[in-house]
């Protein structure tokens, strides 16, 4: 299995722990004065985005920030709640660098880069450094120290947390610093712009063809260089945890101009979701898997018991995920966590309305707690009932917000009854293709958070996304970019009434203007959610070879059906809404079946992809290594063409071994 030519991962030689601070000596730098004379434009202002818009403005760089919400504080990276790893062994349990590193190479079932990984292990303690800088409000202990807890996948407490907000917190951390460069003039920032294309000048990215939301005008924006920091894709499923406005466009759009796209299929389903209630919902809200550190995850052992959860005795409850995985119990990774829950589920061991649900239970945890602050306060023979008085007082303070967030929503309390929770598309690890200085193989374009694929294999571990994110934008990219922009600096200011940005332009025009004539008979929303039944049945939590092969040609037919008969109200010069969501449709329809072919092509079954013709006698993912250790990037050819390049990973610090968590 050769790594294709067309993929130069420009891994640095040496030993694995001194790859980074080698490269960081002896990568080209950009000198001050040249700084000011480069201009940067940087897609998203997450929290990828924003602190990488904030360190390059600091560091001299012009830099232009777009974002399509009102404001970067409107980011979905604020849905975060339960951490952010850093490997930090506060808790003397333990964890190192490596450990952190190891984690998440067999989190991702050994389908993730090794030097990449281990980087971002590397720089995890230093994000927190950063952060506390900026005033984040981390959660302490009695003596003041940083705390820390356990989240899946893992068996040390490595996970820093503000509550269960700490997307939130740290978000605005990384605000703070981007609205510093904003007030001193380094940093222009377009909120309501979303990006429509990548424009092209002598093979190299050079800027971007951005739409005004509200006045619905095309804008030319020249750049020496293009960061995307847009965030993943899993509302191509329809239902997700993703905010509704989270889409695939800028990094499908650069996909189109050569950027390869890696591992689409690998998609995350989170095991901790609140289930869905109807047809109604247009998105899916996460409880944190912070709350799988203390709640017990249970179904009744009678299939379809329809007793109230309070009146299951001891006895009669499953803790299946305890009984198959005795080493990591309820903190197994996401993937196994909700294939776990899925196959009860389907066995007739459901529970709620739909037969659709687990239970996640705290009655054990608040009596726990109860109990330690019983001891505390001198009480040696409190009752039940102060006991859990005592115990509920310690969980409001850990999980507080959760707690009400499940009660506003389902009208039940998390406090007397189990919450009832199901696997739901959350996170994905598949994205742009990009190397080890976070360039995509189209020069001068780069993909930074959620929107590379390069961090998390085929399944990320929880509290890894907001540690990778700022990673990227932090400590990353500020060093990496000089190695392409120090050959750069003579390069001037591209007009933009250049013929590639007139072309550009003229095309995302002309696609504007087909959508608004077709005047068909069926809503935006409508082609959305078939295409989101097609993915989840036939691309979800399992998948085969019969439903993708499918799928593909459901998806085609309804791309068709889109183009000839969908309907936009309003005009396109002006807010319209309806419109946005159109073009993102678009591009959905058209990432739906590359994932589908890429779930095809990977016969076998690794971390969140699940293929059922390859699983072991006890149901769990069974890989082939001999033949899939690789990447699969896809070059896009034209419509329905994509050629598969593969970018062989090789462990020379890890033993690739079937995964276990027993």
């Amino acid at each position: 299995m050769a790594t294709s030519p067309r993929l130069d991962a420009k891994i640095p030689d040496g030993q694995l722990s001194e790859k980074w601070t080698k490269f960081r000596s002896t990568v080209p730098l950009v000198n001050p004065a040249n700084k000011r004379n480069i201009e940067i434009i940087v897609v998203g202002t997450g929290l990828a985005g924003a602190s990488a818009a904030a360190s390059l403005a600091e560091m001299g760089y012009k830099v232009k920030a777009f974002c399509f919400q009102d404001s970067p504080r409107r980011a979905h990276s604020i849905a975060a709640q339960g951490g952010v790893n850093a490997a930090k062994n506060y808790q003397n349990d333990g964890d190192s660098v490596y450990r952190l590193f190891y984690d998440t190479i067999k989190g991702g079932d050994y389908r993730a880069r090794e030097a990449n990984v281990h980087r971002l292990s590397e720089v995890s303690g230093n994000i927190i450094d950063q952060c506390v800088a900026q005033g984040v409000p981390f959660a302490r202990e009695y003596g003041g120290l940083l705390s820390n807890r356990s989240f899946g996948g893992t068996q040390v407490q490595r996970t820093f947390y503000a509550a269960g907000q700490t997307g939130q917190q740290l978000l605005l951390g990384a605000y703070s610093a981007l609205q510093r460069q904003v007030g001193l003039g380094n940093v222009t920032m377009y909120t309501r712009h979303e990006m429509m294309d990548v424009v092209m000048v002598d093979g190299k990215a050079r800027g971007i063809i951005a739409r005004d939301l509200i006045s619905g005008k095309l804008e030319r924006h020249f750049g020496h260089a293009v960061l995307l920091c847009t965030g993943g894709y899993g509302n191509v499923f329809y239902l997700s945890t993703n905010a509704m406005g989270s889409n695939v466009t800028a990094a499908w759009k650069a996909h189109k101009k050569g950027a390869f796209f890696g591992n689409p299929c690998y998609t995350q389903i989170h095991p901790t979701c609140i289930p869905v209630s109807g047809d109604h919902q247009s998105k899916l809200t996460l409880m944190s898997e912070s709350l799988r550190n203390d709640g017990r995850i249970w179904v009744p052992k009678k299939p379809n018991d329809t007793r109230p959860a309070n009146q299951i005795p001891e006895d009669e409850r499953d803790y299946y995920l305890e009984r198959r995985y005795p080493a990591f119990g309820n903190l197994v990774p996401r993937d196994i966590a909700s294939r776990a829950a899925k196959e009860r589920c389907d066995a007739g061991y459901g529970v709620g309305a739909s037969k659709k649900a687990v239970y996640l239970d705290y009655a054990a945890a608040i009596l726990r707690y109860g109990r330690v602050e019983a001891t505390k306060r001198g009480m040696h023979n409190a009752s039940t009932e102060e006991l859990q008085v005592m115990g509920k007082e310690v969980v409001k303070e850990k999980y507080g917000n959760l707690f009400d967030m499940y009660k506003q929503i389902t009208g039940e309390d998390p406090y007397e009854v189990p919450m009832r929770i199901y696997p739901a598309v959350h996170y994905t690890m598949g994205g742009l293709w990009v190397d080890y200085n976070l360039m995509t193989t189209v020069p001068g374009l780069y993909a930074l958070g959620e929107a590379n694929f390069s961090d998390h294999g085929a399944n990320r571990l929880g509290a890894s996304a907001l540690m990778q994110g700022l990673a990227d934008g932090y400590f990353v990219i500020p060093y990496t970019i000089g190695a392409y922009l120090s050959g750069d600096i003579r390069t001037k200011a591209i007009p933009t009434d250049a013929p590639e940005f007139v072309a550009a332009e003229k095309a995302v025009q002309d696609t504007i203007d087909q959508l608004m004539s077709i005047q068909g008979t069926k809503s935006v929303d409508y082609y959305h959610k078939k295409l989101g039944l097609i993915m989840w049945d036939k691309c979800g939590m399992a998948r085969n070879e019969v439903g993708l092969k499918e799928a593909i040609e459901e998806i085609k037919a309804l791309r068709k059906e889109f183009w000839s008969n969908v309907r936009i109200p309003g005009d396109a010069n002006e807010f319209n809404p309806e419109l946005e969501k159109a073009g993102r449709v678009a591009d959905f329809l058209e990432l739906g079946e590359l994932m589908c072919i890429d779930a095809l092509n990977r016969n076998e079954s690794c971390g969140g992809h699940f293929r059922e013709e390859y699983q072991t006698e006890e149901g769990e993912a069974k890989r082939d290594d001999e033949n899939y250790a690789y990447v699969a990037a896809w070059e896009y050819k034209g419509d329905s063409d994509y050629e598969l390049h593969k970018e062989e990973l090789v462990y020379e610090n890890i033993k690739i071994a079937q995964r276990s968590y027993k």
